[in-house]
């Protein structure tokens, strides 16, 4: 759900009391593209403090920089007061701020269609950035000189690539000559904000040019001086098979396809992602290959079945194969004795616990869980389906493993 009706709640109070007030950036630009909006940001002439008095309930994180997020009915509206810019030096906040007019805000802002207001009252389009010849023409390019743009933070290299992703737009020559000019100063971006615009690249049914702008852009290689060219193209192609709908981690493993499992997650663990995530993309990326072997032990398919990644692997291994031109029937026959398998026996209790075992004469410690492992596999090749079958086989793997060790 967006906040619509909120923003127009907030609209419509701030104009009561005599401020200008007009919906801008990206929810102008998908009104005008014909597209849903999934938030509607309010810019205004009236100060902070102003906004913060006018609602009940406000949170001024951004107050120093003219940002209030105002609350109502439990949605949050950004509300920002027109302002100027300047400073920079971390290449990313403004050293200074300065209250200004809707024209003078609009060329602080990154990008032409991302630049323009809208106010939904009187229908009346604000465009002092040339953005809706942009939008007609689908072309991506920077408001004024693209070196100060992407000086003032960086990270709008990679949000050009999520735009031109997104909208499948084309990026304006000037802008993208400046986006590989500066394409080493993405490192001085915090890896949280990267991972962030990385994630909405590769997730995006558009990602195949996604990935290829980032790397002729550089930023791939800034970002991950590990990714050769021979990987870049394994990423490429991959990334190109996956189907629309993917998790994170199963585009992030898919574009480190092309490197060793442990030079992916040191790539990967460099990004901040979560434990959770780097779990699952570990999954993948060690696990590649073991669907190809269609007669592989059924104890050791179940043990995958079990895994909730599963069905990631299955769709991360067809995408290798099909970005390496191989066939997919391996992977298929695989699929198929899965499928065949009652799903009540693919994670069984053990037919033992470590005090039976123990009490057959296991030594406590390292000796129960191997053999426990071991009896574990056996159940799972089903091989051993009721317990007086396992202590009988316990009893042997003791007895022989006593004189080995005698």
């Amino acid at each position: 759900m967006s906040n619509y009706k909120q923003a127009m709640q907030i609209i419509k109070r701030l104009r009561r009391q005599g401020h200008q007030a007009l919906l801008a950036g990206g929810c102008v630009r998908d009104k005008l593209l014909g597209r849903p909006a999934s938030d509607y940001d309010v810019a205004t002439s009236a100060v902070p403090d102003e906004v913060v008095a006018l609602f009940r309930r406000t949170l001024k994180i951004g107050a120093r920089f003219g940002v209030v997020m105002v609350m109502i009915d439990g949605k949050q509206v950004e509300v920002a007061t027109f302002r100027t810019e300047g400073g920079y030096q971390d290449g990313r906040r403004p050293d200074h701020v300065a209250f200004a007019s809707a024209r003078e805000d609009a060329q602080r802002r990154d990008f032409t269609v991302n630049g323009m207001f809208y106010d939904p009252i009187e229908k009346k389009l604000y465009d002092f950035v040339g953005g809706q010849v942009d939008l007609q023409i689908g072309m991506l390019r920077t408001i004024g000189n693209s070196d100060q743009r992407f000086s003032e933070d960086y990270l709008r290299m990679l949000r050009a690539i999520r735009f031109a992703v997104k909208l499948n737009f084309a990026i304006e020559p000037k802008t993208w000559h400046s986006m590989r000019v500066h394409a080493d100063r993405i490192a001085h971006i915090s890896a949280e904000r990267i991972a962030v615009e990385l994630e909405a690249i590769l997730t995006h049914p558009n990602r195949r040019r996604g990935v290829e702008l980032l790397i002729d852009s550089g930023l791939a290689q800034a970002i991950f001086p590990e990714l050769s060219q021979e990987a870049g193209h394994d990423a490429i192609e991959a990334i190109d098979e996956l189907p629309d709908a993917v998790d994170f981690g199963l585009a992030m493993a898919t574009f480190c396809a092309g490197l060793p499992t442990e030079t992916a997650m040191a790539l990967c663990k460099r990004l901040k992602l979560s434990t959770a995530r780097l779990k699952h993309i570990r999954f993948l990326l060690a696990h590649r290959g073991a669907l190809c072997e269609a007669q592989m032990p059924l104890s050791r398919l179940k043990l995958l079945m079990h895994e909730p990644y599963f069905d990631d692997l299955m769709t991360f291994q067809k995408a290798i194969l099909k970005a390496q031109g191989k066939s997919p029937r391996p992977l298929a026959a695989v699929k198929k004795r899965a499928e065949a398998i009652d799903p009540s026996v693919v994670h069984p209790e053990p037919l033992l616990d470590g005090h039976t075992l123990i009490a057959l004469g296991a030594v406590p410690g390292p000796m129960v869980g191997t053999l426990a492992r071991e009896l574990y596999i056996g159940q799972l090749e089903e091989h051993l389906k009721t317990p007086e079958q396992a202590k009988q086989w316990a009893v042997r793997w003791l007895e022989k493993h006593k004189t080995d060790s005698s």
